[in-house]
C-alpha cells in the first residue's frame, strides 16, 4: 500500500516535518534521566531543580514543534475552487476492503490514544496532591486546564482541517500530543497545568477530525455504522486503556508514568500515519492526481456530479438554510450532555456517599452500570445505520431525559438500590448512546467546506459543561443528582424537539445528496 507523500509544489515539506518529529522525540527522551533519578527516590520530583538535559530537551521540543508545523502545512493555502465539493466520493455499492480496514484500525487506535490522556486525569490527581501537597480545590485546576484545552482544541483543529486538510490536522494534533508527554517530568505544579492545557488542546482536536475524515472516505451504505462504532469504541477503549495503565504502572512507577505513556503511543501513531489518507477534496485542489487515482483504486473514491445547492459548498456558513435551526439544536444537546457527564456522573460517587452508601457500594453501582457502555454503542450503531439517524439521536436524548426524570423521584424511593441502579443505568446508557451518535450526525450534516469546524463546534460544546462544573467546584459548588437533573430536563427537551423538527435523515444517503437537501 503506497504512502501519501504529497509531491505537489504547494504540498507539505515532509523532510522538515520528520526533522521536527525527531527533535521532539529527542527532547522528550532527554527528560527521562531525571525521571529515572526520581524513581530511586519514591518517584518524587517536587522541589528538584531541572537539570541541563531537561532544559536542552525543552529547547529541542520548542524548535521541533514549529518545524513540524511548517513542514506539514502546504507552502500556500489552497483556494477552495470548483473541484472542492463532494464530487469525489465512493459509489454507494462500494464494498469495504483491506484499505478501509487499515484506516479504521489506525483511527480507532488514534481515538483510544487520544481519549486515554484526559481519562488519566482521575488517576494522577491523588498522587499529584500527595506529592505537591495541594488542596482539593487547587487540584481541581488540573481538570479545568485540560477541559479548557479540549474546548479550544476541538474548534481550532476542526478549522485547521477545513483550511489545510484532515490528515494534516491529525498529524499536528499527534505532534502536540507527543510533546506534552513531558508533563510527567515537571517538578512544579504550575508547569503541569500548562502542559495539561496543551495536552487537552491536542486531545480535543482528534475526535471531530477523525469523524470528518471517515465521513468523506467511507461508502454511503457503510458510513453510518462505521462512524458510530469507530468513535464509540475509541472512546470506551481510551478509558479502559487509562484504567489498565494506572493498574499496571502507577503502583511501581508513580503517577508521572501515566503522563509519559503519551510518548510511545504517540510515536506509534506517527509510525502508522502513512495509512491515514487525505480528504479527496484537498488532493484535487493541490493537483495530487496520482494520490487521487490511488484512492479510487483502494477506496472506490470516484468523481461524482455535484448536487445543486443554494450556496457553494466552500462558502456555506453554519447558520444558513436548515442549519439555522439544526446547529443550535446540536450545540444545545452537546452542552446538556456535557453537564450530565462532567456534572452529574463525575460527582455521582460523592453524591451517593452523601446519601449513605459506602464508597465500595457506590463504586460498584457505577461500575455495574458502566458495563453497559459497549453494548449501548453497538445498539446505537445498529439503530443509526438500519433504522434512522435522526430518530436514533432523538431517542438517545429522550433516554437520557428518562434517567434525569428518575433522579427526581422521592428520596425514599430513590434510596432503594434497584430503583437507583435503574436510574443510573438509564443515565449511562442514554449519555453513552447520545455522544456515540451526536458527532457522527454533525459530521454528516454539514457541507464539506465547513464540516471540520461544524463538528469541532459540537465537540467543543460537549466539553464546555465540564469547564463550567470545574469552575463551580473551585468555589465549592458541588452539583447534586437532583439539582443537575432538574436544571437539564428543559434543555434536553428543547434539543430533542428541534432535532426532530429540523434534523435531516442521513442513513444510507450520499453526502452530495445530504448537502443538496437544504
Amino acid at each position: 500500500m503506497a504512502a501519501y507523500t504529497g509531491k505537489s509544489i504547494i504540498g507539505p515539506r515532509w523532510p522538515l516535518f520528520w526533522a521536527g518529529c525527531t527533535a521532539i522525540a529527542a527532547g522528550v527522551l532527554l527528560h527521562l534521566p531525571m525521571l529515572a533519578m526520581a524513581h530511586r527516590m519514591g518517584n518524587h520530583l517536587h522541589g528538584m531543580a531541572m537539570d541541563g538535559w531537561m532544559y536542552l530537551g525543552m529547547a529541542l521540543i520548542g524548535v521541533g514543534v514549529p518545524l513540524a508545523i511548517v513542514g506539514a502545512l502546504p507552502r500556500r493555502r489552497p483556494v477552495h475552487g470548483a473541484n472542492a465539493g463532494t464530487s469525489y466520493e465512493a459509489a454507494d455499492d462500494t464494498p469495504l476492503g483491506r484499505s478501509h480496514a487499515a484506516v479504521l484500525g489506525v483511527l480507532v487506535l488514534a481515538l483510544v490514544i487520544d481519549t486515554m490522556k484526559p481519562a488519566t486525569l482521575g488517576f494522577v490527581i491523588p498522587g499529584m496532591r500527595g506529592e505537591y501537597g495541594i488542596t482539593r480545590s487547587a487540584a481541581a485546576l488540573l481538570p479545568l486546564a485540560a477541559l479548557s484545552g479540549t474546548v479550544v482544541g476541538s474548534f481550532v483543529w476542526g478549522l485547521l482541517a477545513d483550511l489545510y486538510g484532515r490528515r494534516v490536522s491529525i498529524l499536528l494534533s499527534t505532534i502536540l500530543f507527543v510533546s506534552t508527554a513531558i508533563c510527567g517530568t515537571m517538578p512544579s505544579y504550575g508547569w503541569n497545568l500548562v502542559m495539561c492545557f496543551l495536552m487537552g488542546s491536542s486531545a480535543g482536536g482528534m475526535l471531530p477530525v477523525v469523524y470528518t475524515l471517515l465521513a468523506e472516505i467511507m461508502p454511503p451504505r457503510h458510513r453510518n455504522w462505521v462512524l458510530v462504532l469507530v468513535g464509540g469504541t475509541g472512546l470506551v477503549g481510551g478509558y479502559l486503556a487509562a484504567s489498565g495503565a494506572a493498574h499496571l504502572f502507577e503502583p511501581v512507577y508513580g503517577w508521572r508514568s501515566l503522563w509519559l505513556l503519551g510518548f510511545p503511543t504517540g510515536i506509534a501513531l506517527l509510525a502508522l500515519a502513512r495509512w491515514i489518507p487525505e480528504s479527496p477534496r484537498f488532493l484535487a485542489e493541490r493537483g495530487r492526481d496520482e494520490e487521487l487515482a490511488d484512492m479510487a483504486r483502494r477506496f472506490g473514491i470516484v468523481p461524482r456530479p455535484r448536487a445543486a445547492t443554494a450556496f457553494p459548498p466552500e462558502a456555506q456558513p453554519l447558520t444558513t438554510g436548515s442549519h439555522r435551526f439544526l446547529t443550535p439544536a446540536l450545540v444545545l444537546a452537546a452542552l446538556a450532555w456535557s453537564f450530565v457527564t462532567f456534572g452529574l456522573l463525575l460527582w455521582l460517587p460523592s453524591d451517593l456517599q452523601d446519601r449513605g452508601y459506602d464508597a465500595g457500594l457506590a463504586s460498584g453501582i457505577i461500575a455495574s452500570s458502566s458495563l453497559l457502555a459497549l453494548p449501548t454503542i453497538a445498539l446505537a450503531a445498529l439503530f443509526y445505520s438500519r433504522w434512522s439517524s435522526v430518530k436514533t439521536l432523538v431517542g438517545t436524548v429522550l433516554l437520557t431525559m428518562a434517567g434525569l426524570a428518575g433522579a427526581l423521584l422521592p428520596a425514599s424511593l430513590l434510596a432503594q438500590p434497584p430503583v437507583l441502579i435503574a436510574v443510573i443505568a438509564l443515565l449511562v446508557v442514554g449519555s453513552n448512546g447520545l455522544i456515540a451518535v451526536l458527532l457522527p450526525y454533525a459530521a454528516e450534516n454539514y457541507p464539506l467546506g465547513i464540516r471540520g469546524r461544524a463538528t469541532g463546534l459540537v465537540a467543543a460544546s460537549s466539553k464546555f459543561g465540564g469547564v463550567v462544573i470545574q469552575l463551580g467546584a473551585l468555589v465549592g459548588l458541588i452539583p447534586t443528582l437532583g439539582g443537575v437533573a432538574a436544571a437539564l430536563l428543559l434543555p434536553f427537551a428543547l434539543a430533542a424537539a428541534a432535532i426532530a423538527a429540523f434534523g435531516r435523515e442521513t442513513r444510507g444517503r450520499s453526502l452530495r445528496e445530504i448537502e443538496a437537501d437544504r
